[in-house]
């Protein structure tokens, strides 16, 4: 070891995704040496792809309604969200010349829709503030002396740190660098890290080969998800899906993920139930529905008569069956209240992003420094905290930046 090449380094950043950057901003900011470190060629790659589509930056959803979006971990993001919400993140982007509007999801985009303006605009600004950046260092761990270990096209090198900043992501989309390497490494270090799982995710059904050959990847909309908490409390949510070869994904599914996803842990297998007619009351819709078919298909029939037709309809085959399809009755409740059976979340490669990780109470709250580990800070997926899409996940990521940055300002001073 001791003829690796060295480099020291006030701060070390180990990531270089929207929480490493967001972390050397703030502490380059404050005068801080930084030197950033990223195991792929080039940062925020999965910041880029993920807008890809249109860079959902934010919500805007007033607080301390954006903060339930958090579940279980809504007063710990919470805190993070009093030092940078969204609201500071559009004035942050502005810094850019990037203006924002909020679109009739809520959801907050940049004017023009994309992610590589901002990206470039970022990575050159803190370039031209200083911090170094080294791509292609993919982090390896800690060698005995505390010297961070990282893999380079040109062979190992030992890093002195100061402070570091850990900020490696999850275990979704592991190709473009979240693939969970980290969790051993600080397991053996005594860190509390929960298993990384699926989030924002669809799941598997078990559908007939025959309406998965006819009707993978068509969509469902819009339909209402109805389902019961663990008080037994209703609830609905009206959204959009979309069939897949093996089960069922699209927005309402991941609002949803959470839960469903835990409840398959709990008990083997989650039902979730559909109305597929919004709007249309049950006894109207039997009422219609008992019409006299003369000489139609029951096909047709449901069309006319319910607006039901294309994967609505093969769905009431693939649950029902041709036989008590002819049961009105039944029929018009199947309807309105369609039950799907999850099987299993889809694996956490395919998921938007993944729960789980480095538990919130391993860290000191207000720094978010490891407990079991001075001078070590973490920050953004890679920490147990999940939330829908939405814009919700950027900005618990940024933030989270913020306060590890800070924290690492605090303690740096300090030392």
């Amino acid at each position: 070891m001791s003829t690796l090449p060295q480099l020291h380094a006030r701060l070390a950043i180990v990531g270089g995704g929207p929480a490493g950057l967001m972390a050397a901003e703030v502490a380059r900011a404050a005068g801080v040496d930084v030197d950033l470190f990223e195991a792929k060629g080039s940062v925020g790659r999965k910041f880029l792809i993920a807008g890809k589509g249109g860079l959902n930056l934010t919500h805007g959803e007033p607080r301390p309604a954006f903060d339930s979006r958090y579940g279980n971990r809504a007063r710990e993001v919470g805190a993070w969200l009093d030092d940078f919400d969204g609201e500071a993140l559009r004035e942050w982007a502005r810094g850019f010349g990037i203006d924002t509007y909020i679109g009739t999801s809520g959801r907050v985009f940049p004017t023009d829709r994309k992610a590589a303006p901002l990206l470039r605009g970022w990575v050159r600004r803190l370039r031209e503030d200083g911090v170094r950046f080294h791509v292609q260092h993919r982090w390896l761990g800690w060698r005995d002396d505390g010297a961070l270990r990282f893999a380079t096209p040109d062979g190992e090198i030992a890093v002195h740190a100061d402070a570091t900043v850990l900020a490696l992501g999850g275990g979704s989309w592991p190709e473009l660098g979240s693939d969970g390497a980290w969790v051993p490494v600080l397991q053996s270090h005594e860190v509390d890290v929960a298993p990384l799982v699926p989030s924002n995710c669809g799941f598997d059904i078990g559908w007939s080969e025959h309406f998965a050959s006819r009707h993978a990847g068509a969509p469902l909309k819009p339909v209402v998800a109805h389902w019961h908490d663990d008080a037994g409390r209703p609830h609905e949510l009206q959204g959009e899906c979309v069939v897949t070869q093996k089960g069922i994904e699209g927005s309402l599914i991941y609002a949803l993920s959470a839960m469903l996803r835990d409840g398959i842990a709990e008990r083997g297998e989650a039902t979730l139930e559909l109305d597929l007619a919004p709007g249309r009351e049950l006894h109207r819709l039997r009422a219609d529905l008992e019409k006299p078919r003369g000489g139609r298909s029951l096909t047709e029939h449901l069309r006319r008569q319910a607006g039901i037709e294309g994967v609505k309809a093969a769905l009431l085959y693939e649950v029902l069956g041709k036989e008590a399809m002819l049961d009105t009755q039944l029929l018009s409740r199947t309807i309105k209240r369609l039950p799907l059976r999850l099987l299993r979340a889809r694996p956490i490669a395919e998921a938007i992003s993944s729960a789980g990780g480095v538990r919130l109470e391993a860290l000191d709250a207000g720094t978010l420094m490891l407990r079991t580990m001075p001078g070590v800070f973490c920050a953004g997926e890679m920490l147990d905290w999940e939330a829908p899409t939405g814009g919700y996940l950027l900005t618990a990521c940024y933030a989270s930046g913020v306060r590890a940055g800070r924290g690492a300002v605090e303690w740096l001073r300090r030392v």
